[in-house]
């Protein structure tokens, strides 16, 4: 069978008003797709409010199902409503840690010391920006810190455009 013959899927997108159709309390995650973890990040996590006890379990319940039991999350207080000390989690103890990580990042612990930072994409975003912040954190050649995503990725209203300087020119 040739290339010509496969008939090509196109790649499967969020819908532009995906926060109007997600309930609060669904994962919407982006994970790198290499086992490398080379890059900064190893994911995204679009969370639909900033209330961590009902936002933390779906995450969790997802992650778990790729990486395993998940023991503790570092987040920073500061960005959510209310941050518990612990949650059950699908009958599982998640410890919380309140680090001065960065409203940016949220740290995920496998096991004792086997950390996951992922790139907590404000809850406000657009769908775009949001998209692209998502896809810049999941790259495995990423050097770039999530605040400096989640700045580079949001509209500028001066502009019109993204707030990255090289956007602009």
């Amino acid at each position: 069978m040739a290339d010509s013959d496969i008939p090509h899927t196109p790649p499967l997108l969020l819908p532009d008003a995906i926060h109007q159709a997600v309930e609060p309390g669904t994962a919407l995650l982006r994970l790198e797709t290499t086992s490398s973890r080379e890059g900064l990040l190893d994911g995204a996590w679009w969370p639909r409010t900033r209330d961590i006890e009902t936002e933390l379990p779906a995450l969790i319940s997802v992650l778990t199902g790729h990486l395993g039991p998940i023991t503790r999350v570092g987040v920073d207080a500061s960005a959510w409503n209310r941050l518990p000390t612990r949650l059950v989690i699908d009958d599982q103890v998640v410890h919380l840690d309140s680090d001065p990580v960065g409203d940016d990042t949220v740290l995920i612990t496998r096991g004792h010391n086997d950390h996951f930072a992922l790139l907590v994409v404000p809850p406000d975003t657009a769908a775009d920006a949001a998209r692209e912040a998502m896809a810049r954190a999941v790259r495995a050649d990423n050097i770039t810190q999530a605040t400096q995503i989640v700045i580079a990725t949001t509209p500028d209203p001066e502009v019109g455009g993204a707030a990255d300087p090289a956007a602009r020119s």
